[in-house]
């Protein structure tokens, strides 16, 4: 039989064996590939199709002939699993972030917007309730509601204070411009007044007023560092005690002593040091203001001519 370059293998019609045409290796007639070089009828090596035959040599057949084999496929393993789970939950957490971020920032900012502001420098807890260094701005509603640093506030608009959270919470729900009922001590006594909230801008309004203020800020010659709050002894009244005073400056040429203990500035009541700096700083230059100290057992009223920072 002459070789067709189409058909690699030849047959024997005699017999039932073949002839490879490319190895001339004699196989079975029933094998469509040669074991020996792997060459297949019409189709060439069998490894490089993937057409081997299932078991030990003997192909599975169907209706209408031999069945091919199915190339495996790779599976992937539970690394790889782990890692694609990881991929996803990072990718999600990115996107939820992203999503979450600017709506809370933007209840952050409402928040501010709308909250209530009562003309204090902050608060704090005390024993009573909260209390605060000094009123801030000049004209807000604490310092026209006759607040001083500190104060502690007992109850606001009717509810018991116990601690700051809680009246920042309040001052948040409070409306802009709602008057309200306020209960606080001093020197033990327990007092009572009106304070009526204002807004940010108007926190901002009146700092930048005072600020801008032609006549500038009042200068008194002590040592912001060198002042401590004290109590009187045999009283339940504090006062800021002057450990530096300047020389040459207003307080020592109005014959103010260094451990003087101010309890009085310009006739508001001086119970925090931040509150005595304050009251300092907003006095009107070269105007004269009556301070109050204790000196020893002795209290003495004291008139400064205050200079100018």
């Amino acid at each position: 039989m002459s070789q067709n370059p189409e058909m690699p293998m030849s047959i024997d019609p005699t017999s039932s064996l073949i002839t490879c045409s490319n190895c001339h290796s004699v196989m079975p007639a029933e094998l469509r590939f040669c074991r020996n070089c792997g060459f297949r009828l019409g189709e060439g090596s069998a490894e490089d199709t993937g057409t081997m035959l299932l078991g030990g040599g003997s192909r599975p057949s169907g209706p209408s002939g031999p069945v091919k084999a199915r190339s495996r496929r790779r599976k992937m393993g539970g690394m790889t699993w782990i890692f694609v789970g990881l991929l996803v939950f990072f990718v999600g957490a990115a996107a939820f972030t992203a999503i979450i971020s600017p709506m809370k920032q933007h209840v952050g900012i409402s928040q501010q917007v709308n909250k209530s502001y009562a003309g204090t420098d902050g608060f704090e807890n005390s024993d009573a309730g909260v209390t605060f260094g000094c009123v801030t701005p000049v004209g807000g509603p604490a310092d026209k509601a006759g607040l001083v640093g500190g104060d502690v506030i007992v109850t606001w608009d009717g509810q018991r204070i116990e601690n700051e959270d809680q009246i920042k919470d309040l001052m948040t729900r409070t409306p802009i411009g709602k008057t309200v009922d306020v209960v606080y001590m001093r020197d033990g006594e327990t007092h009572n007044t009106k304070l009526t909230t204002i807004s940010r801008d108007d926190v901002n309004r009146l700092n930048g007023a005072f600020e801008g203020r032609p006549e500038g800020r009042g200068q008194f010659g002590y040592d912001d560092g060198d002042a401590e709050l004290v109590e009187i002894p045999g009283t339940k009244i504090h006062g800021v005690r002057l450990d530096t005073v300047l020389q040459s400056r207003p307080a020592d040429m109005a014959g103010i002593k260094k451990g003087d203990i101010v309890v009085e500035f310009d006739g508001v009541p001086i119970r925090a040091e931040d509150e005595f700096r304050m009251r300092v700083r907003r006095a009107l230059p070269y105007s004269t203001v009556k301070v109050v100290v204790m000196r020893g057992d002795e209290k003495l009223e004291i008139p400064v001519k205050m200079g100018k920072q």
